[in-house]
């Protein structure tokens, strides 16, 4: 009777790894996610140093861990580690998302999907046919591309203060539709129906260099960073006319979902977790 009872006690355990680490939300989200389905877990936030990476996630798995979200700067690191990659992950070139399953490693990467699944079910934009885009050539823009272009937009345009690395990362994905790179001096002229903001700009306070003639009419703009208070790209895109201004907290807990489904085979209700995320943002 008490190896039944100790066995219906006893919860997976989960963590999200970064350095930093402890601004993270993702304990929270899945715990909400947790109580919301009835999953029986635990989920912590480790930080790691520099340089041990590798044997953090091996005294993870090797302790019974179940699965690892991973932030930065430790993403790429993650993708060369696993054994196996869902394509997501492969064409981003960065891992989020780990599995362990009988001695593997299996790597996923959900940014892109989280981005996707916040702007057309939580917000109703479509993306198919529109011109979107797409500001900052690093590694949150390549981790978002794939589902992004599969949503086959009219086109692409990636604008990135360092053109090579804009042209370089359209060049890669040129395969998937109607996919550009350029300077934002080559942006005069040309409008577009949804903007996005990868850039770290908000993170310094600063604004990418934008025409302010670059909305076309009914045009939504979206900062992947979140915070208590708008952006410089959000109030940017207020005083602009924008008739969408988003924030990337629901690309965040989007991205969680993605992995709490992944591990546990359950869709939570990520809008009743970003209610209580932005109340919690702004109270």
């Amino acid at each position: 009777m008490s190896d039944i009872f100790d066995f219906d006690k006893r919860k997976d355990r989960y963590a999200v790894m970064g350095n930093p680490i402890t601004h993270s939300k993702s304990p929270r989200i899945h715990t909400l996610f947790a109580e919301q389905t009835g999953q029986r877990l635990e989920y912590t936030a480790i930080q790691v140093d520099v340089g041990g990476f590798k044997q953090a996630v091996d005294h993870f798995d090797a302790s019974g861990g179940k699965g690892l979200n991973i932030t930065v700067p430790f993403k790429q690191e993650a993708w060369q580690l696993v054994t196996e990659r869902t394509e997501r992950a492969e064409r981003a070139g960065a891992v989020n998302t780990i599995s362990f399953s009988n001695n593997r490693l299996i790597g996923d990467n959900t940014d892109g999907v989280g981005l996707v699944n916040d702007l057309r079910i939580n917000n109703q934009i479509e993306l198919k046919g529109r011109r979107i885009l797409l500001m900052g050539a690093g590694g949150a823009s390549r981790g978002v591309l794939l589902p992004l272009l599969s949503q086959q937009p009219a086109s692409l345009l990636i604008a990135n203060r360092t053109v090579d690395k804009a042209v370089e990362l359209a060049t890669a994905f040129a395969d998937m539709g109607d996919v550009n790179g350029s300077g934002y001096d080559e942006l005069e002229g040309q409008q577009f129906d949804l903007i996005i903001n990868a850039t770290a700009a908000s993170l310094q306070g600063q604004l990418p260099p934008l025409p302010n003639s670059i909305l076309a009419d009914g045009a939504c703009c979206y900062d992947m960073m979140y915070g208590a208070e708008p952006t410089p790209f959000m109030r940017w895109a207020a005083a602009q006319g924008a008739t969408r201004v988003l924030d990337g907290l629901g690309m965040l807990v989007e991205q969680a979902a993605e992995s709490f489904f992944i591990w546990r085979g359950v869709r939570p209700d990520s809008q009743a977790v970003i209610s209580i995320l932005h109340a919690e943002l702004h109270s």
